[in-house]
């Protein structure tokens, strides 16, 4: 297993609920090797939220993404259907 930093999207709203979930970027998770990588990656792409009064409140609830440690687990499945 292997740790790696992600970027989890918040968002908390009446309509949808609280919504949790790691951010993509090309069709890929979002990892980085530091901490410091990923809060830079948040910056970059999702810095204006913290400036946009009218998206944080109802009907978005949007909340500034937080990095957060992922651990990487690979397993064999074939493994498993025998």
């Amino acid at each position: 297993m292997s740790s790696l930093w992600g970027a989890k999207w918040i968002s908390d709203c009446r309509l949808d609920g609280h919504c949790e979930h790691l951010l993509y970027e090309n069709l890929l998770p979002a990892l980085f090797k530091t901490r410091r990588e990923a809060r830079a990656f948040i910056e970059k792409k999702y810095g204006y939220i913290r400036h946009r009064p009218d998206l944080r409140r109802e009907p978005h609830g949007w909340r500034m993404p937080q990095p957060v440690r992922v651990t990487v687990a690979m397993a064999d499945l074939r493994a498993r259907a025998a």
